[in-house]
């Protein structure tokens, strides 16, 4: 077995631990201490444990702020206690200032080249999975196109050897993609994202340890030395316009007295906000799909094309309904893109106008190869292609707007007409605040969140035709060979109207105690990290900064204590309902009412009242 090079790439943060929402529901910024990404914590940590494994070097960089030496500082002390040297690399100078995702890639390409001019090609590159301060999930797969290297995301184990049918090194990985699981044989060399649970992250977080470290093990390179860029805004496809904060206001009413009566004023407090009402706050909404703007065969109209994601039928109707809306106001047609197979009729009833199919791929990388072709054909005239923000729809439109150097803005939670350009609403600190963004590029490429969107009513086709159906053949590079596909969970928790979500206060040896309840709200499941990171629940149930970001009708937290990480995950949840022992509890602050009990108490009486009340109202 050859001795490795890795590079980890690592960004500075606000320390989202001590991060809080003040009186008027804004995030108070002033004097937050920065620390490393949680994920890319596990980049650092995982490089040096493959160069303990198999000899080699380790390369950590960052691009960031003179403040960003600080996480290089950490992490060299961190291979320092592991017998590992760590040479470091930070990117700095205010020409990289107002660099969007693909800006950053870019720069980061022209990182590794002069690495690899001067040190060999590395074998591994690794990047935490995401930025908790913005969920773009976007320069791991921006790079690997730039680079022509192959991408994995959410690697959760990670096993290097030698492959002789590939005759090359590869790395076998287990993958955490939003509810499913995969394992894969990926070829090296190559970039892989890493998943919170890889391995133990590194921390060294004692400022006085850092100081420690000899400034000379840090080379610094700027614009000069990667070369004419252009570099940071210049460089952007995508600009920041209008920034709003997201204030979300709650009751924050704490009851008191004995247990029945409070739970008495809950449900009552409940049915007048409407939470008990049954019907989803995204169900099919009063209006239908819109009609065509143009005939379908107008292949001179401009285009709103939406990547259709296999098993996802759901989040293909959302897309397909607002791709109708914007084409409708663009004087437009919608265009449904996929693998094959694609079934013409429920794709037209939800809004498109033609269909594009690719056979012979699935893969994240295969699927961008063929979507890039396309939108590089005269007859495509495409405006925009909306995906949804998982971990395929990521990586297939990560790719294409490196290839086409185009504007991509991920995580998207509303769409827009401005000026005949599209406006992309992106939430960032876990949704505090969002941003309007705008690409100058001739496609706008934009992710939405899952459940954000509304569902309208499938178009009545009335003997209408069946939309044309076009194909394109094409093949699999090989790179990434899927051992094994499934689904990790059953759960339906991004669009659920009702969830019951369980800290680490919950017993999960007495989750069943929780079924009478979830039975009666039609709920889901959720759980704060710690009862994920403990395996009680799967991450797919995760709720959180590093989990899902949900907007039930009603949502029920027991055993919480309450902190940040965890409800910005809710921030959007119609109504809040926690229960909690301490009247003083935090989770009470973020909340409309709160219970003060047992949760095994409350839960009981909660079950009780919710039948005698059902019984009364049907």
């Amino acid at each position: 077995m050859p001795a490795l090079r890795v590079l980890a790439l690592v960004k500075q943060i606000p320390a989202f631990e001590t991060m809080a929402l003040g009186p008027d529901g804004r995030l108070v910024r002033d004097g937050l201490p920065l620390e490393m990404s949680a994920y890319c914590r596990r980049a650092v940590a995982k490089s040096v444990d493959l160069v303990q494994q198999f000899g080699g070097e380790v390369v950590v960089a960052t691009l960031g702020p003179p403040s960003a030496e600080d996480v290089l500082r950490e992490a060299i002390a961190y291979g320092t206690d592991h017998d590992v040297a760590i040479q470091a690399i930070h990117v700095c100078g205010p020409e990289f200032a107002g660099s969007d995702t693909l800006a950053t890639a870019k720069a980061l390409v022209a990182t590794v080249s002069t690495l690899e001019a001067a040190g060999g090609p590395f074998d591994l590159i690794l990047c935490g999975r995401n930025s908790v301060d913005a969920d773009t999930g976007q320069v791991g797969p921006e790079l690997a196109q730039l680079l022509d290297r192959p991408f994995a995301t959410g690697v959760k184990t990670l096993e290097v050897r030698p492959e002789p049918a590939f005759g090359a090194l590869v790395a076998d990985v287990g993958c955490e993609l939003d509810d499913t699981w995969q394992d894969a044989t990926v070829v090296l060399p190559a970039v892989l994202s890493t998943a919170e649970r890889l391995i133990d992250p590194c921390k060294i977080q004692d400022p006085e340890v850092w100081a420690t470290v000899d400034a000379a093990t840090i080379r610094r390179l700027g614009a000069a030395d990667l070369g004419p860029g252009p570099w940071g805004a210049a460089g952007s496809p995508t600009t920041v316009g209008e920034v709003r904060f997201e204030s979300v206001e709650r009751v924050g009413q704490v009851l008191e007295g004995p247990l029945a009566d409070q739970v008495a004023t809950a449900i009552a407090f409940l049915a007048d906000r409407g939470a008990l009402v049954p019907g989803s706050l995204h169900s099919t909404v009063d209006e239908t799909v819109p009609a065509p703007a143009v005939a379908a065969d107008d292949s001179d109209a401009p285009t709103v094309a939406v990547l259709i994601e296999p098993d996802r039928e759901r989040l293909g109707g959302e897309l397909l309904g607002a791709a109708a809306r914007l084409a409708g106001e663009i004087g437009g047609r919608v265009v449904a893109f996929g693998s094959w197979p694609l079934d013409p009729a429920p794709l037209a009833a939800q809004g498109a106008d033609e269909i594009v199919a690719v056979r012979g791929v699935i893969a994240g990388e295969d699927v961008a190869d063929a979507l890039t072709a396309w939108l590089r054909t005269p007859v495509a005239t495409v405006w925009a292609v909306l995906a949804g923000s998982t971990s395929w729809g990521r990586e297939v439109t990560s790719r294409t707007a490196a290839a086409l150097d185009a504007g991509l803005t991920g995580d998207a939670v509303g769409l827009a007409v401005d000026d005949g350009r599209l406006l992309a609403w992106k939430p960032a600190f876990g949704g505090s605040l969002v941003a309007a963004v705008r690409s100058s590029s001739p496609v706008q490429l934009v992710t939405v969140r899952s459940g954000v969107l509304p569902l309208p009513r499938p178009r009545a086709r009335d003997g209408a035709a069946t939309p044309a159906v076009h194909t394109i053949d094409s093949s699999p590079r090989g790179r990434v060979v899927t051992r094994d596909f499934r689904r990790e969970d059953d759960s339906s928790l991004l669009t659920a109207e009702m969830v019951v979500g369980v800290g680490k206060g919950v017993d999960p040896e007495r989750y069943g105690e929780l079924d009478g309840l979830r039975s009666l709200l039609g709920a889901e499941l959720g759980a704060t990290r710690k009862v994920t990171d403990n395996g009680w629940l799967p991450r797919a149930r995760q709720i959180g900064i590093t989990g899902h970001t949900i907007s039930p009708r009603l949502y029920v937290a027991l055993g919480m204590s309450g902190k940040f990480n965890h409800l910005v995950g809710v921030r959007s949840a119609g109504t809040i309902l926690a229960v909690n022992t301490d009247p003083e509890a935090p989770v009470f602050a973020a909340a409309d009412l709160g219970i003060v009990a047992r949760w095994d108490d409350a839960v009981p009486e909660l079950e009780r009242q919710l039948r005698v009340f059902r019984d009364r109202h049907g």
